[in-house]
């Protein structure tokens, strides 16, 4: 019980995965205040994964990773 905030904070930053994600295929103001708000809180999350797995045939791949590891931990510690 005490870790389904837990849970839900990963669901959510789940869901701010995907609008980054979307927003990569339509154009978008890269100034606009919630979309600097999303690139702050998702990059430090993604650029390491970029660092270790490049992109391929330039797709980025690091969301997927991302997923898997957000997934790997809700299946382990929740």
């Amino acid at each position: 019980m005490g870790l389904s905030w837990v849970g839900q904070l990963i669901g959510l930053y789940e869901i701010v995965l995907i609008v980054r994600i979307v927003l990569t295929w339509v154009p978008h103001n890269p100034y606009n205040p919630a979309v600097t708000f999303l690139h702050k809180i998702t990059e430090p999350v993604l650029e390491p994964v970029r660092r270790v797995i490049p992109s391929i045939g330039g797709i980025d791949v690091s969301p997927i990773v991302v997923f898997i590891v957000l997934h790997f931990i809700k299946r382990v510690f929740i």
